[in-house]
């Protein structure tokens, strides 16, 4: 029962690039929507488990919250110009990365020469498994095709820098899971607001993209109840499952075309990516 509880971070996340890709709208929309959608489940969650809230959380929650939806906001824009099965696995190892990196150099997590062994060899094999990712048989020489390739790649690292800052942040402050996740919400809706002040939100698209919220807070808090029952290694490693999904679900259900050789390679990169992870969450044990 508890390895199902583990499994569902890894639907509901590898389940989001597929999900808003139908729903529509472009990324500042489905940002704002998923936003929205997430807050709304705070405040159920807040109910439920009605968590003391102090200033400090409050302030962490709203500072996190803010970071996330500029990584959530650049990972849709990445989406737009390169595909989500080029992104997906990209973003996850670049994660990966970032927030080893930093666990390292600012939380000192790495305390033997076991740890430091074992954390070299994840990251290089998360770095093969991105590099895998981006193999391609197409000779790309238009300005567009160029342009687009360059937007994804820009919208990555903008990604990546708010995705890392968000989950430092929340490691740094050493505040309460259950008790951050409202503050954290509403930081969430107000970032993607801000960063959405002259767009057109106002839409249907906006609206459908509730979904995309409630599926990211279902894997929120599923995440939360796995890792205090079988612990972070387990529940960590299954929990980056989910690119599987999402990688092979925008080929076969987005329509996403990919030649038989850089279907293999993206294949072995993702699976690489979950090694490397799987990796990094023993270490963390």
């Amino acid at each position: 029962m508890e390895i199902l509880i583990a499994l569902i971070p890894a639907i509901a996340w590898g389940s989001i690039g597929l999900v808003s890709n139908k729903l529509g709208g472009n990324s500042y929309q489905q940002t704002v929507g998923m936003a929205a959608g997430a807050a709304f489940f705070a405040i159920g969650v807040y109910f439920v488990y009605q968590p003391i809230i102090d200033m400090k959380i409050i302030l962490v929650g709203l500072f996190s919250g803010t970071l996330w939806s500029l990584g959530q906001m650049q990972q849709f824009q990445s989406m737009r110009f390169i595909g989500v099965s080029n992104t997906l696995p990209i973003s996850t190892g670049l994660q990966l990365i970032v927030n080893t990196l930093a666990g390292v150099l600012l939380f000192r997590e790495w305390t033997s020469s076991r740890d430091i062994i074992l954390g070299i060899i994840a990251i290089i094999i998360l770095i093969f498994g991105v590099t895998f990712t981006t193999v391609t048989d197409t000779k790309e020489t238009t300005v567009d095709s160029k342009g687009q390739k360059k937007a994804g790649a820009k919208a990555l690292i903008y990604s990546t820098i708010g995705y890392g800052l968000y989950t430092i942040t929340i490691n740094a402050s050493g505040v309460d899971a259950m008790a951050v996740i409202l503050p954290q919400a509403i930081g969430m809706l107000i970032g993607s607001l801000l960063f959405s002040a002259k767009q057109e939100i106002k839409s249907k698209y906006t609206v459908r993209n509730l979904l995309t919220g409630l599926l990211w807070a279902t894997g929120n808090i599923f995440m939360l109840i796995s890792m205090a029952k079988i612990g972070l290694a387990i529940s960590f490693s299954l929990s980056q499952t989910g690119i599987i999904i999402s990688t092979l679900g925008s080929i076969w259900f987005l329509g996403e075309t990919k030649t038989k050789r850089e279907f293999r390679y993206i294949l072995m990169g993702c699976i690489l990516v979950i090694v490397g992870g799987v990796l990094l969450g023993y270490i963390k044990a």
